[in-house]
């Protein structure tokens, strides 16, 4: 019986108070009761992406909960992502596929029709799976964006979901951000809401209990639950919120066999593609910026951008260009992904001004190759093997997916770096990147490399002083990614309300 269970919703007294990891763990711990259960964000606003194997781009956060839930990602769980741009508003994604660069106001003159797109893929949703579980975004009681909500209450109206609001106590204020909440909201809105969950507490979560007891009181609703603050936990996050967060504690140099540095652009995106090096037992990853140096790290890596032209300004504004040069220049190893593959070349070229006014931009010339911004957005799943330009040995083949603008063209010495086998499932036989000819310099456009143990045990061997990592470093991602999901459902169980979470989503 397809909709079996009314929706649910989850919503924020602000930005990075934890919905994201609450929907991804209750679709763990409702799949695990044998719920056919999906997770859906109407709107969402992310420079981490991913391809799904229909070609579509959609958020990351939602590809997590539909590993959650057992499902492969779909655009229908997604339906309308917004990556921000300089000086062109945001690129507006709608069911996958761009939809064009739109500034504030002529996105909200387009909002009737996305509206109707919204529902179809939330029907399509609710007609398939048992129950769906709805995210919200930002701060749901934004008073002057209400008008215009699609994402938050309006989207919980629409569904007919139950809404709880979750609030972080951990940066303070938990009361002014329950109690405060409950009085901005219209009667309607108030109908809709069914609870709070207080997330991140430290310490033992029975010592709030009088607190959740003074928000029950104040707002005639309960608090389904006080989850602990989880240290431990290391999910992908697409939030540039968290990425402040990375690196922050690092144990003495001693614990780590190789030093990876990863350059924090302005406009950095899809940065998850190095979670699985951050998580890799014997290798220290850290985000660096213009006031860190890039002196004695083993790897440096430009990564993905939203918009190559003003990032690459930046390194030569801020004295990151000369050190990397420096570097590579010292022998040191330098990767491109993406953006940061475009930026290495000799130059990059914006004819159309699909990143803002048409213009040109030297690269920093660490590899002979020049970008041209054009035509349309390359968004697909691929399975690839690495060359022997990389020096890695072997041929064992990886999926990948590939997220850009352009068409990047090597005017020089050297070689692949790849091999693309196949692209949506269809054979090929296309050679991608390019390596420097002493192998030390490499860009390329895949992203999820380092998602496959095989090859990403490879790179890390060949990087490695001495030739390899401890064998406490064979980490399996993937493995790793679902005992993080199995340990956060159990953790909900341990600290929610089950029977009135139950009670919410009973027909």
């Amino acid at each position: 019986m397809a909709g079996k269970y009314r929706p649910l919703m989850i919503l924020g007294s602000g930005s990075d108070v934890g919905k994201s990891l609450v929907v991804a763990g209750l679709c763990r711990l409702f799949r695990q009761e044998g719920i056919r259960v999906v997770p859906f964000k109407a709107q969402n606003m992310a420079l981490n992406s991913f391809i799904t194997p229909e070609g579509g781009e959609m958020g990351r956060a939602q590809v997590v909960q539909a590993l959650a839930a057992g499902l492969a990602p779909h655009v229908d769980m997604n339906p309308i992502l917004l990556k921000p741009a300089a000086q062109v508003g945001s690129q507006v994604i709608v069911h996958g596929r761009v939809w064009g660069n739109f500034t504030t106001q002529e996105y909200h003159r387009a909002q009737p029709r996305l509206i109707r797109r919204v529902m179809a893929s939330f029907r399509r949703l609710k007609q398939a799976y048992d129950l769906v579980i709805l995210e919200g975004a930002g701060s749901a009681v934004e008073l002057n964006l209400k008008k215009r909500d699609l994402v938050n209450f309006a989207m919980a109206r629409r569904a007919g979901a139950a809404a709880l609001l979750v609030a972080d106590i951990d940066r303070g204020g938990v009361f002014a951000a329950t109690i405060g909440s409950w009085h901005l909201l219209t009667p309607a809105e108030r109908r809709l809401l069914a609870g709070f969950i207080i997330n991140k507490f430290r310490g033992d979560p029975e010592l709030f209990r009088d607190g959740a007891d003074i928000i029950a009181r104040r707002t005639g609703r309960p608090v389904l639950g006080i989850l602990p603050y989880l240290p431990d936990l290391a999910l992908p996050e697409e939030d540039s919120v968290a990425l402040e967060r990375k690196g922050k504690a690092v144990p003495g140099p001693e614990a780590f066999t190789l030093r990876i540095g990863v350059v924090k652009l302005p406009h950095i995106s899809n940065y998850t593609d190095f979670d699985p090096l951050e998580h890799e037992p014997g290798v220290l990853l850290r985000y660096l910026d213009h006031r860190d140096t890039l002196e004695d790290w083993d790897l440096l890596i430009l990564p993905g951008t939203k918009n190559t032209i003003h990032d690459l300004k930046y390194l030569k504004e801020t004295g990151l260009a000369a050190q990397l040069r420096i570097h590579a220049r010292r022998g040191g190893r330098v990767a491109g992904i993406c953006g940061g593959y475009q930026m290495l070349g000799l130059e990059v070229r914006d004819p159309l001004g699909l990143e803002g006014p048409p213009r040109a931009e030297a690269g920093l010339g660490l590899l002979p190759v020049v970008t041209t911004m054009a035509g349309e957005k390359t968004t697909t799943q691929v399975k690839a093997k690495a060359l022997e330009a990389l020096g890695l040995g072997g041929g064992e083949v990886f999926p990948a997916y590939e997220i850009h603008l352009g068409e990047t063209e090597p005017l020089g010495p050297g070689s692949p770096a790849f091999l693309i086998l196949e692209r949506h499932g269809r054979e090929a036989a296309t050679p991608e990147g390019w390596v420097s000819p002493d192998g030390r310099v490499f860009g390329t456009y895949l992203h999820g490399l380092f998602d496959h143990d095989g090859f990403r045990r490879r790179f890390l061997g060949n990087l490695a002083p001495g030739g390899g990592i401890p064998a406490s470093g064979s980490l399996s991602f993937q493995t790793f990614l679902e005992v993080q999901l199995d340990n956060l459902a159990a953790e909900f169980r341990r600290h929610l309300d089950l029977p009135r979470l139950f009670d919410l989503i009973r027909p």
